[in-house]
């Protein structure tokens, strides 16, 4: 099978103003892929614009109910920013909390964006709102769309010449648009989807209807997989998309080193554990209160003790949400998204970064 040019059409017919145009065009010179495990060099730049969207569907996507997936407008029906496969969208949710949510639907469909959203009972509280709060007709802005999870088309940004996807649960998401795109393409790809069970994973039927190129294994009828059974026959000149639980992509991540001319693209939809921690203070320079941030926990995890309404959304490090003030002490800096002004300036991701110090007095 052989990789045909991509249209000129390929994330939809747009007329746009010229400054649309021109921000469009900024936009895709900052799209930037990886090409291997280490994405210590890669820069996301944040989109910090604000679009207002309407709920016109929601739709039950997995038969344990657990997940819904919106379809979202622009209220007056003009044609929506463009985005490609692997963008996600920030949700300023009513209740203030702010939520990033993997794209899953088609980008050559101008009018609307499509999320989907696994209920978590004991997370932060925005899956919960998202099930239970935003009927359709709901209004509410997003910031968007951005991505910090780039697809390379082969033949067309990425050496290799064929795709194998991974996705675990809830994890389908970003990586749906990509296997769509790929389809369309007629490029070379295969897809293993894992999870509890067939009751809980999303979108079973759109990605059946792709046929022998996805593979579902799930852990009730096959067993926890290994890297072996989530990598069949990956080898030289693939390249591997990965989305899924950190105990999953850890496990992908330590297969991949091993394998040469393999690339690997991927995205936790869960925080990274804290590497190499050590516990430090941390100081409230409004009412010098002190607390300690143990070795297994971040800044931000120790900051929402005593202050719930802290923002934060990616807990990864890309999004900047989290950032705080630096008064005195010295950062250790473990993301690559602030420049060296910022850090200059004091700028800090409480989620991701700690301290070189025994204390960080911040500016909270």
């Amino acid at each position: 099978m052989t990789t045909r040019g991509i249209p000129a059409d390929l994330y939809g017919k747009y007329r746009h103003d010229p400054g649309t145009r021109i921000i469009d065009a900024i936009a895709t010179t900052r799209l930037r892929w990886s090409t291997l495990v280490n994405r210590g060099g890669l820069r996301t730049r944040v989109e910090d614009r604000r679009l207002p969207v309407v709920v016109t569907e929601r739709r039950i996507e997995a038969h344990d109910q657990d997940v819904v997936s919106l379809r979202l407008e622009s209220p007056d029906g003009r044609v929506l920013p463009r985005w490609r496969p692997g963008a996600h969208l920030d949700l300023e949710l009513p209740s203030g909390r702010l939520r990033q949510y993997s794209l899953c639907g088609d980008p050559a469909d101008a009018r609307a964006y499509r999320i989907a959203v696994r209920r978590i009972p004991n997370g932060g509280g925005g899956s919960t709102e998202v099930h239970d709060a935003l009927p359709i007709g709901s209004r509410f802005v997003v910031r968007g769309p951005r991505n910090a999870f780039p697809f390379a088309v082969p033949g067309h940004g990425s050496p290799a010449n064929r795709l194998h996807f991974v996705a675990g649960g809830i994890g389908i998401t970003p990586i749906l648009p990509m296997a769509r795109l790929a389809h369309r393409l007629g490029v070379p790809w295969t897809l293993v989807y894992s999870g509890r069970s067939r009751a809980t994973i999303p979108f079973l039927a759109e990605l059946e209807s792709f046929g022998a190129d996805v593979v579902v294994r799930t852990d009730d009828e096959h067993g926890l997989p290994t890297a072996a059974d989530l990598l069949p026959a990956v080898g030289p000149g693939t390249a591997v998309y990965a989305c899924g639980p950190t105990p999953m992509t850890s496990a992908i991540v330590a297969a991949v080193r091993e394998l040469p001319q393999v690339e690997l693209h991927f995205e936790r939809f869960s925080p990274p554990p804290v590497v190499d921690g050590v516990p430090f203070e941390i100081e409230f320079a409004t009412t010098g209160a002190v607390v300690t941030v143990d070795a297994d926990r971040t800044v931000l995890d120790t900051i929402l003790d005593s202050r719930p309404d802290q923002p934060y959304s990616c807990r990864q490090g890309f999004c900047r949400t989290c950032v705080v003030r630096v008064r005195s002490g010295v950062p250790d800096h473990r993301e690559s998204v602030l420049s060296d002004a910022d850090h200059a300036a004091g700028a800090m991701l409480a989620c991701v970064s700690r301290s070189h110090g025994e204390r960080l007095v911040l500016d909270l």
